[in-house]
């Protein structure tokens, strides 16, 4: 269908003038920055975090690598918690993406923490990635402070 006003506006845009993210801010940071904190610290103790916490975490790190590393053309994934694109380059935009990492919750903590490194988490299988641009080496740990 032909747009009648001349210009197309991207769909994630549709409703939000600022032309920023249409995402809604969940919690605050204070909370998020707990959230970790809390999550890394039963992981240290041996302790499997609760369901909540973990989920939180999780999220919160994701955002923060989608933030300092703005882009779209790496899919992190981590079920079934939340997935964020980022890395600057080729946009993907529907379908498959081309350039997947994919990890289990524990995993991702840890590699954003700075307490598993990128190599390896890959080495060892516990990273799966497909695509050319599928490396976080450069962006992790992330910096939580």
């Amino acid at each position: 269908m032909p747009c009648r006003t001349g210009r197309a506006r991207p769909r994630a845009n549709v409703g939000n003038p600022t032309g920023g993210s249409y995402r809604p801010v969940v919690s605050s940071p204070h909370i998020k920055s707990a959230a970790v904190t809390a999550a890394l610290v039963a992981l240290d103790e041996g302790r499997t975090p609760e369901r909540p916490v973990l989920r939180d975490a999780v999220r919160t790190l994701l955002a923060t690598l989608a933030e300092r590393a703005p882009g779209r053309s790496v899919e992190v994934r981590v079920p079934p918690y939340g997935a964020v694109q980022c890395i600057p380059g080729p946009r993907h935009t529907r379908g498959t993406p081309p350039n997947v990492v994919e990890m289990s919750p524990e995993v991702w903590l840890a590699l954003a923490s700075g307490r598993l490194e990128w190599g390896t988490a890959i080495t060892e299988g516990r990273v799966r990635v497909s695509g050319t641009r599928a490396d976080l080496s450069a962006h992790l740990p992330l910096e939580l402070g």
